[in-house]
């Protein structure tokens, strides 16, 4: 059994207390899959970046399903809808923007088809993109410190619902307390990354159903008082439409683009899952909730003050379901940061930490727990680090281009032991351990994203072209583009890339 460290060669003594067990059923007869079936004990994960044998991938594409579905019925999908409509968007308006940008799922689905190919995370999959050195800062940034960041956010938003639920209960809320509240959040959605892949597996349905339930509730509440018809006082046309629109796409595709560690989540699958059933029931997943979630939150923007959603739906919602419903605002977020710190701790691993993935995943409580801290209880941080998110589609899309792209160009054969070897003889060195195609694609569409942008500021393509932002298609267009050229102009793709375990 090999380690969880990025050591592919340092073994685990066979009574290691904390051996993988099987998260899903066990094969059936001739190679075949059962149906998924109850986990018997649930202990810690042992794998980390490691690869994960034959015999321990089992299971079924559909139970994808709960684990994306469980991350987005959420509390963010609600505030994303209502802002939409904020923006000055008529609700029907909205609706298209939330279709159109939660299609974007499809490419993490896509993403996703790489875990049961190589049997790895999409951690070390990159390393085929950009080079073992290369692929360590690619993890460094866009796998730990935006997931990092992402964490405290989504904490620092359950905390405020949680802050709510303590003071309805009677309780002082001073800073003791709401340090308290803000750890032991932290402290259960740790303990869900910790265990890991087998304990997600077993958990998220339920939560599914529990989301569900909840939130149909508020959509019968906020039904009864939207306005089908709603539209701006002056409603948006030409150009300032065109830019209102384009933006509240790249605003819902933020989410979908901020997973590109699906494989994460898939590599326990046999190595013969169908790559269709991947990609179908990982992109149904998300995108089924997070349009009716996000739909919602539009709808209640007729009728009530998206700018606090919390305190609005609050005030149409019945007394007695209201701690309900910020029960479920915690619960959601909970689901979402466990993915989020899964994956920051495995992205810790890749970069280098020679530490277990347990430790890693404290690691990276620790810091965003700090984070949040410092943000809530001390300064105007949060604000910041929000702000800074918001340009983090310049980076995420141009990524997650330059790894779908990957995927296509070798049709989804990757080499699982030859990705984990580190060393200048291993055929993912590249020159000097950087993959120069992968680099220079990922560089190109950054730039090309950054000239586009206006968020924060407004790059000279916008302003060129009256404010509009196309950030979003021009960095992921010219990441894919000039990838695939300089892949196919490389003898590296048909020397390795194909090459299969």
């Amino acid at each position: 059994m090999v380690s969880t460290t990025p050591d592919p060669h340092e073994a685990v003594p066979p009574d290691d207390p904390v051996s993988p067990v099987s998260p899903v059923s066990p094969a059936g007869p001739a190679g075949g899959v059962t149906s998924a079936g109850p986990v018997d004990s649930v202990r810690v994960e042992a794998h980390g970046i490691d690869l994960i044998p034959d015999s321990e991938r089992r299971g079924r594409p559909r139970e994808l399903f709960s684990v994306w579905a469980a991350a987005n019925v959420n509390y963010l999908s609600l505030v994303v809808g209502g802002a939409l409509v904020l923006m000055g968007l008529s609700l029907w308006q909205a609706v298209v923007v939330i279709i159109v940008g939660n299609l974007f799922w499809l490419l993490t689905g896509l993403l996703a088809i790489s875990g049961p190919a190589a049997g790895a995370p999409s951690e070390v999959i990159t390393r085929a993109v950009y080079g073992v050195r290369g692929n360590r800062v690619n993890n460094a940034v866009t796998g730990w410190l935006i997931s990092v960041c992402y964490f405290a956010l989504n904490l620092a938003a359950a905390a405020t619902s949680a802050f709510t639920l303590v003071e309805k209960a009677g309780i002082p809320l001073n800073t003791g307390v709401k340090a308290a509240v803000i750890v032991v959040i932290a402290a259960l959605t740790l303990t869900i990354s910790v265990y890991g892949h087998a304990l997600i597996l077993r958990l998220y349905l339920p939560i599914t159903l529990a989301l569900t339930a909840v939130f149909a509730v508020v959509a019968v509440a906020v039904a009864g008082r939207a306005d089908f018809g709603h539209g701006p006082a002056a409603p948006l046309t030409g150009t300032d439409l065109w830019a209102t629109v384009l933006a509240g796409i790249t605003l819902t595709a933020s989410g979908p683009l901020s997973y590109t560690t699906s494989a994460d989540f898939s590599r326990y699958l046999p190595r013969t899952a169908s790559a269709k059933a991947i990609v179908g029931w990982t992109a149904v997943g998300a995108f089924l909730p997070s349009v009716v979630v996000c739909s919602l939150g539009a709808l209640a923007a007729t009728a009530v003050d998206m700018t606090d959603p919390q305190t609005a739906l609050g005030a149409i919602l019945p007394a007695w379901f209201e701690p309900v419903f910020l029960l479920a605002l915690v619960l959601g977020t909970i689901a979402i940061n466990a993915l989020t710190v899964y994956s920051a701790g495995l992205a810790l691993q890749a970069v280098g930490l020679r530490v277990r993935r347990t430790i890693s995943v404290l690691v990276d409580g620790a810091v965003a727990v700090a984070l949040t801290l410092y943000a809530l209880l001390v300064s105007d941080f949060l604000d910041t680090v929000s702000d800074v998110l918001q340009l983090t589609v310049v980076l995420l899309g141009p990524a997650m281009a330059v790894y779908a792209t990957d995927i296509l160009l070798r049709r989804n054969r990757y080499d699982g032991p030859a990705l984990t070897d580190e060393t200048p003889a291993g055929p993912f060195w590249y020159t000097a351990g950087v993959n120069w195609p992968g680099a220079l694609a990922l560089t190109a569409g950054v730039t090309a994203a950054a000239l586009s942008v206006n968020t924060l500021y407004t790059g000279p393509v916008a302003a060129a072209l009256d404010g509009i932002d196309i950030a979003l298609p021009a960095g992921m267009a010219v990441a894919a583009v000039v990838y695939a050229a300089l892949m196919r102009r490389s003898a590296t793709l048909r020397t390795i890339g194909s090459s299969v375990a």
